[in-house]
């Protein structure tokens, strides 16, 4: 087997659940979200002979996820609903009861869908993926201004329709 078609196996076998999970919290579906990995992993593989000596291919892999999605959101606007699971993280489960997080995931995912897909990605991007606000508004080519705005309308909006979910986030003035 050639050795760079092997390299990009072990990079796909390796990194795609967790590209998975980011681009189910973008789009709020697992089946768009298999398909916008899927449509960032054959962009990558293209690039595949210039990216695997600069290490940085997972970076290349999620920008191009993330374009994909804003170029998605621009061509079409359909209702969302969010009927699939998130994929669970590998390994052992030593956290708090299964009830808490499933109401917990449950709550989120509600509030999640009454955010527009803008929101909901610089909201993924900021504290999901722990992106900077010029990271953000890099990878979804916007001004850092939007960023801000976004941020501050989404948290807003889930401070109303979520207010169980306060312990989540920083709230300003707060002590938490």
């Amino acid at each position: 087997m050639d050795p760079l078609l092997s390299e990009f196996d072990s990079f796909v076998r390796n990194r795609t659940p967790a590209l998975l999970r980011s681009a189910y919290l973008l789009t709020g579906d697992q089946h768009l979200a298999e398909d916008l990995v899927q449509s960032a992993l054959a962009r990558t593989h293209r690039s595949w002979n210039r990216l695997h000596h600069s290490g940085n291919a997972e970076a290349y892999t999620r920008k191009t996820m993330y374009h994909l999605q804003v170029s998605w959101w621009r061509r079409r606007r359909v209702p969302e609903s969010m009927p699939g699971d998130l994929p669970e993280p590998r390994g052992g489960d030593s956290g708090p009861d299964h009830a808490q997080q499933t109401s917990l995931r449950l709550t989120l995912r509600s509030a999640l869908t009454r955010l527009s897909p803008k929101q909901r990605a610089v909201l993924v991007l900021r504290f999901f993926e722990d992106r900077t606000e010029t990271e953000t508004a890099d990878l979804l080519g916007v001004t850092v201004g939007t960023v801000k705005s976004q941020t501050a309308k989404s948290l807003a909006k889930l401070r109303v329709v979520a207010p169980e979910l306060a312990e989540l986030y920083v709230l300003e003035g707060s002590d938490r």
